[in-house]
């Protein structure tokens, strides 16, 4: 039995059959917000102006920071962002209703940021192919909200498996165990998808697929923030409550139900 409203059967319909949604983002003045305050602590890290477009600013950063200096450049932008204490809201206002519909309305948010700054021809920057719930590390619960702060596409942006695909080349992944992940690659290249998510729109994928991405052969910069989300009572692995995760919406009930005691004397 399914009480949901027809927009969330849609939208969950359709996140499970492609392994992610892509919308525009629910609260453009914050995500203006945020690039903002991203280009002002990139101005301040290189001591050059505040440029008069954002964007482009952002695309041709690749002129002013050396891959040397990309490391700690990304480091001084991250730490910038979380002092800010309406980042976290800002960033999961951006897409508060997606996340809603399809994890649930009792959410832990990850605490700090994923930054993903590749500058053009860039090899230092790589996320190559992989699962995050493989391993134990991360649960199988969680979605990623992906942010781009330009516009993203062919190699400035990431690959997925769709979920048909990712399941039958889990089947087989012991055959490419002592090949590396390269080989891997190479045998489900024709079947990724390269998200095209201009600036302005969000994504909402499962990290239970295969997602990943290869170096920027695009002329300009890709800039993209994550930030992972799940259900508060959803199973964690490795990365715990408190620790990796914090709570933003726990209601009234599970407030109660969490502090409750029995009676002196009763049993559960």
């Amino acid at each position: 039995m399914d009480f949901l409203e027809k927009i969330e059967t849609d939208l969950s319909a359709a996140f499970i059959q492609n392994g992610y949604i892509v919308q525009p983002c629910e609260n453009l003045s914050a995500l203006d917000k945020i690039r903002n305050k991203t280009v002002d602590l990139a101005t301040n890290f290189l001591g050059v102006p505040y440029p008069t477009d954002a964007g482009e600013f952002l695309d041709e950063i690749v002129s002013l920071v050396p891959v040397k200096k990309l490391n700690s450049f990304r480091l001084h932008i991250i730490s910038g962002l979380m002092a800010e204490p309406w980042f976290r809201e800002a960033y999961f206002s951006c897409g508060r209703s997606l996340v809603k519909t399809i994890v649930g309305n009792e959410l832990v948010m990850q605490r700090n940021i994923g930054l993903s700054i590749q500058l053009p021809g860039d090899n230092s920057s790589l996320l190559p192919l992989h699962s995050d719930s493989w391993g134990s590390e991360c649960s199988p619960f969680e979605v990623v909200l992906w942010i781009p702060l330009v516009d993203c596409y062919r190699t400035k942006s990431m690959f997925i498996l769709p979920p048909d695909a990712d399941a039958k080349w889990r089947e087989r992944i012991q055959e490419f165990s002592g090949a590396g992940t390269e080989s891997l690659y190479q045998a489900i290249e024709p079947e990724l998808e390269w998200l095209e998510v201009p600036y302005g729109k969000v994504v909402l994928f499962t990290p239970t697929i295969v997602h990943g991405n290869r170096i920027n052969q695009e002329s300009t910069t890709r800039w993209s923030m994550n930030i992972r989300f799940k259900g508060l009572f959803t199973p964690y692995s490795d990365k715990r409550l408190g620790e990796y995760f914090a709570p933003i919406a726990v209601r009234a009930a599970s407030k109660i139900g969490m502090k409750f005691t029995m009676p002196g004397g009763f049993d559960e």
